[in-house]
């Protein structure tokens, strides 16, 4: 990559938010890992138990019902 195309990344670079900045990261990690034929990154499961407080109001089976009429009104 030229001079030219690095200073113009560099400055798209600068205008990412530091969240945008973590993505970019990741996204430039699973490229260079799938180009080297690497293991994939192991998933995070930080979002396990997000909605722990609804359960009592729905059940595995009331989300995959929920899911498919949901799909069905989007058809």
């Amino acid at each position: 990559m030229s001079d030219e195309a690095n200073k113009a990344l560099v400055e798209l670079l600068d205008e990412l938010s530091a969240d945008e900045l973590v993505e970019v990261r990741d996204f430039v990690d699973a490229l260079v890992s799938r180009r080297r034929g690497g293991p994939h990154h192991t998933p995070k499961f930080d979002w396990a138990g997000a909605l722990e407080d609804m359960s009592e109001q729905w059940t595995s089976v009331d989300l995959q019902h929920e899911i498919g009429r949901l799909r069905c009104e989007k058809e």
